[in-house]
């Protein structure tokens, strides 16, 4: 060193002090002991080294037995898919796209030879479907969903018995600002991961969700969800109501049901009783628009459900005439005798009626949020199974090639390109990454046979066997070190990924 070179000279074995990781187009600069801005890479005595460990799946259900990973030798042959099955979780991705996937694992089902190409895929175009098990208005069609302040999606139409957002996308990940970005990413990670999010619909309810539990809405755990729409309920029970009371008011803020006046009334003989209902008259005994909606009764606004009856009419109906009103849930009920004025006045909920509201709560299902991850595979994340990308989607389309994420089943959207959705519930945990792009970092897997695989133009020279992949250290294609590797068991009822002679 002089004085006109300050530097110190570096020699050609020495490590530089950091390593640039190209997993990602982030493209980050990482010291020595330190990970990347996504933590999924690290500098490791100057070495990158993907840090969540490779997945293993074990064809047994969660609750069996557990035994020692691969605790025989291996005797040459292929060892079955049918057994163990390598994710994409742990593998590393394809970025920047001209390399074959991580993992190109050859394995037998069924005596049959089988591939299956294994890569963490980078999801700009990516959300999760969320489905919340309640009969209360969270929120107007098309209202804003926030996290942190920020829209991270929207309320879209509801299902029988269920409110629906839709969350993500690319619009709210790189369309917006750098922190709506930043919020979406965050929240898509921790959804789709298990974890508990806060969530707000711009003037309706806050919520607190996590997939495969009870949703919070208002502070308040949901414990079921609705039986069925109101004139569903009457139908189910009118014969177990028939003889105890002279008329039943299911109330809903879909359909409300009115027993003498609903067909399935009609049929076993209930006589007329003279009760009006405020609302839109449907067909006879069923009624929409009886309330708005709300967090009372029946996923209305209504605190009291007398407001939702007109006067009797004086010619039919009696004073006694006795009245049950109840919701979808059974969460709400009441009891009801008309007065000499044809008025309802409330009384004790008789005995002889109990056992029909707690059988309208026995029939309604457990409460759940439900995550859906849905993702779009473009050409980049193709283009590590085969070198004709198109042949892939053709190939998928077909039925040629099995698509799992995480090794859990997926449901493959018709239509041009491969457009997936997969229940976070049944993939193995911590299945979910991201990259600060920002972008979901998302494992994808696809099987197919070994003939069809060579035939849509794979990447042949990179199979490896499952022994192989199992007992080495990486794939022959990276360019990055594993930490490790674990395994889990399949979910409990869960298909096993890999199930040859479907299609081909």
């Amino acid at each position: 060193m002089t004085a006109s070179d300050p530097s110190p000279k570096r020699s050609a074995a020495e490590k530089p002090d950091k390593i640039r990781c190209d997993a990602c187009p982030v493209m980050c600069y990482i010291a020595e002991g330190r990970a990347g801005a996504c933590d999924r890479y690290a500098n490791e005595d100057g070495e990158l080294v993907r840090l969540d460990p490779l997945t293993i799946l074990e064809n047994r259900e969660d609750d069996a037995p557990v035994v020692p990973f691969l605790d025989r030798e291996w005797d040459g042959d292929l060892l079955s898919g049918e057994e163990t099955f390598i994710t994409a979780v742990g593998s590393g991705t394809t970025y920047p796209d001209y390399k074959p996937a991580p993992f190109i694992v050859a394995s037998k089902a069924a005596g049959a030879d089988m591939i299956t190409v294994v890569t963490e895929g980078i999801f700009s175009y990516c959300g999760a479907k969320v489905k919340i098990d309640t009969d209360r208005h969270l929120g107007s069609e098309c209202a804003w969903v926030r996290a942190d302040g920020e829209i991270v999606g929207h309320v879209t139409t509801s299902e029988y018995g269920s409110q629906m957002l839709s969350l993500g996308g690319v619009n709210h990940l790189t369309g917006g600002g750098k922190k709506e970005g930043r919020v979406t990413c965050s929240t898509l990670l921790a959804l789709c991961n298990g974890e508990e999010v806060a969530l707000e619909i711009e003037g309706g309810a806050e919520l607190q969700i996590a997939a495969g539990k009870a949703p919070v809405v208002n502070g308040t755990r949901e414990e079921r969800m609705r039986v069925g729409c109101g004139s569903a309920t009457v139908g189910m029970f009118a014969a177990q109501w028939k003889g105890l009371v002279d008329e039943v008011v299911v109330v809903d803020d879909h359909i409300t049901g009115v027993m003498s006046e609903h067909q399935a009334g009609k049929v076993i003989g209930w006589p007329p009783t003279g009760i009006k209902i405020k609302g839109r008259r449907s067909t006879p005994g069923r009624y929409f628009q009886v309330a708005e909606p709300g967090t009372g009764w029946g996923g209305t606004d209504l605190k009291d459900p007398l407001d939702i009856l007109g006067p009797w009419k004086p010619q039919v109906a009696w004073p006694g005439l006795s009245l049950l009103m109840v919701s979808t849930t059974g969460e709400h009920a009441a009891y009801y005798e008309l007065n000499e004025d044809l008025q309802p006045v409330q009384k004790d909920l008789p005995e002889r009626l109990v056992p029909s509201t707690r059988r309208i709560e026995e029939n309604c299902e457990p409460s759940l949020a439900s995550v859906l991850f849905m993702a779009g595979a473009g050409g980049s994340l193709r283009s590590g199974v085969t070198e004709n990308p198109v042949s892939l989607t053709r190939s998928v389309q077909s039925r040629l090639t099995s698509v799992t994420c995480g090794g859990a089943p997926v449901m493959i959207w018709p239509g041009g390109g491969i457009t997936f959705m997969a229940d976070v519930t049944q993939m193995p945990r911590d299945a979910f990454g991201y990259v600060p792009t920002p972008a979901l970092v998302a494992p994808i897997e696809f099987t197919m046979s070994a003939a069809d695989y060579a035939a849509l133009g794979g990447h042949m020279d990179y199979v490896m066997t499952l022994e192989e992949a199992l007992t080495g250290a990486t794939g022959r294609q990276s360019d990055h070190r594993l930490s490790g590797r674990r395994s889990e068991h399949r979910k409990t009822g869960a298909p096993w990924p890999v199930r040859h002679g479907e299609s081909s």
